[in-house]
This record gives C-alpha cells, structure tokens and sequence, in this order.
C-alpha cells in the first residue's frame, strides 16, 4: 500500500514536468420554469480538467513517476507498456523526457487520434487484439526478450502515486470538498485519488464512476473479490480508456480501503455528458472522461449528499469524428 509520503514525493518529482491543472466551477443552465437547477443536488460542482495536461490526460503523472523511479540501467534498454491510447501517450511523453527508447503494445481497436499521437511522440507501435490481457501478455513477452523495462498502466505503486497527485491538488484547491468523483479503469487514477484524499485527513466521500458495459470495478467492490469481464463485453463501451476487463490486484486493495462506492453510467449518459461538458462548461471531454460528469448529471440519487462535488475529467483524447456526432445529438433533461 502507497503512502502520503509517495504521493507527495512523486508531486516533487512532476513539478515542471505535469500541468498543475485548476478546477473550473460549473454552472448548470437555468431550467426552462426559471427555478434554480438541480436544488436537491450538490451546491457547487467543480470539474478537474486533466484534458489540459500536455498530452491531453492524466496518463502523464504515473508514467513520468514510474520512469523516474528505474535506475539509469534498467532504462538503458528502453521501456515497453501496453494501452489503448491515454497512458501509451503518457509512457512516450515521459520516456522521450528521459531520452529513452519506447515501446508500446496497443489494441487494434484503440482511436486513431492516440495511437498517431503516440507514435508521433517517437513510440514504436506494436498492434493486438482488443482484449486487455493479451496486450498484457505480449508486452510481458517482448520485454523478456528484448530486456524493456515495463511501466505498467495501473497494477503498481509508483503509478498509483503519480496519479495520486491529482487528489493532492483538489485539496490544496477546494480543501472542505464534500465529493470525489473519479473514472474507474484499471484503477490506478481512482485508487491513487482516494489515497490522497482519505489519507490527507479530509472527510469527503470518493466515488468511482465506470461505464455499465465495463462494471467489473463494482462488481468486484460489490464481492469482495477481482472480477474479470470478457473482452467482448468491456470492448463494446465508448468509453475506450475504461475497457480494462478487471482492475489491478494492488489497485483493489486500495480501491477496498479508500473508496466509499462505485456507480456505473449508461452510453447514453456518457454521450450527453460529453455534450454538456462542451456547451455549458467549455471543456472537451473524451468518453472515459466525461464518466464522472454523466454520474453528477444523471445519477444524482446514486450518490452521497455534498454541498461541494469534484468531477475528476481524466482526458480530453476525443476522435473528431466521434465528438463531431456527440455534439449533433439532443442533450435529455437532467431535472
């Protein structure tokens, strides 16, 4: 289990390095029989645009930190990882910061835009299915062969802490915050931001928030016990970022200890928040990050009483295609 102390270390080590990215307080638009909006919900909700980070995601923060914590020689013969697109962009970021070879195992599935924005970041692409475990295995397998050090996407402390920071940041931003909402995927963002925050002091409650196609987080949160969805299920959520088919074991054991529930959002849900982010707070949200947006907006009753919420919004990696449509469809009430 990662401490406050790794979380603060791997602050130090981002300085310079990952944006320290603001909250942006939403404002809801007035309902159509001039009353306030969303009286029975939380007072202020403020949204943490990692969008803004220099590769469009929080991806960076574990990825810099765990290639900054290898020794001189296990960079040597470069780095390997596996993703479908926000951390492969975070691995090549940090590994062309530290001028060392990268390569990256991705899904043939995975969008366009982040599998050119990794290779333009000097990754060697190597393509496979779209399950997440045989991406896994054959990053295992190469690395063996060729001696690359692996920076894994969640299952590992130093991931865990560098993506920890964001909490950090919330606290130092907006320190009597009721609410957390954070996207649940392999569980390293999730796990490293109720980390910081339950072990910061501070009271507020953390919420996981994940795709209903890709529920193993709260389906294991729920058990007690890691449950493995099939690729083909995890693989059929827009949510691209949040096809893991389980979270990681080191993940859940955090997740158990500092998360206090785990709701799920329908397509449907994720499609209008991404719309809503666009028109009414001026941020571009991707799928896998606008979960937690869609769980303010339509699940309300689901989730803990807060007079002041945060909605982690992990990336902003969206197809122009995809946002183009999203943006085109009619957004349903949230009363």
């Amino acid at each position: 289990m990662i401490t406050l102390d790794d979380i603060k270390a791997a602050q130090e080590r981002l300085r310079g390095i990952a944006a320290r990215t603001p909250l942006v307080r939403y404002y809801p638009p007035a309902v159509k029989n001039g009353g306030t909006p969303r009286a029975n919900g939380p007072a202020e909700l403020w949204l943490k645009p990692e969008s803004l980070q220099p590769i469009g995601s929080f991806k960076l923060r574990g990825a810099y930190n765990k290639i900054a914590s290898l020794t001189e020689s296990e960079r040597a013969n470069g780095v390997i990882s596996y993703s479908s697109g926000n951390h492969a962009q975070g691995v090549a970021y940090a590994a062309r910061a530290f001028g060392v070879k990268c390569v990256m195992v991705m899904p043939r599935n995975a969008p366009k835009i982040k599998v050119d924005a990794t290779a333009a970041l000097g990754a060697e692409i190597v393509v496979v299915g779209g399950a997440s475990t045989e991406r896994m295995q054959k990053a295992e397998e190469l690395a063996v062969q060729h001696g690359y050090a692996i920076v894994p996407p969640y299952n590992d402390p130093f991931i865990i802490a560098g993506q920890g920071t964001v909490g950090l940041e919330i606290l130092e931003d907006l320190a009597d915050v009721d609410l957390v909402l954070v996207p649940v995927g392999g569980g390293g963002v999730s796990s490293g931001v109720a980390t910081a925050i339950k072990l910061s002091g501070s009271k507020a409650k953390v919420v996981g928030v994940e795709p209903e196609l890709a529920n193993d987080a709260q389906q294991s949160f729920r058990r007690g016990e890691i449950v493995q969805l099939p690729a083909e299920r995890v693989s059929s959520t827009l949510a691209d970022g949040l096809r893991t088919q389980s979270v990681g074991p080191l993940n859940f054991e955090h997740l158990r200890a500092y998360v206090d529930d785990i709701v799920t959002v329908t397509e449907d849900d994720i499609r209008s928040a991404m719309r809503q982010a666009v028109l009414t707070a001026r941020l571009v949200a991707e799928p896998s990050g606008a979960v937690t947006f869609a769980a303010w907006l339509y699940h309300q009753k689901e989730l803990p009483e807060a007079k002041k919420a945060v909605a982690v919004i992990t990336g902003g990696n969206v197809e122009p295609q995809l946002l183009a449509q999203v943006l085109g469809e009619e957004i349903p009430s949230t009363q």
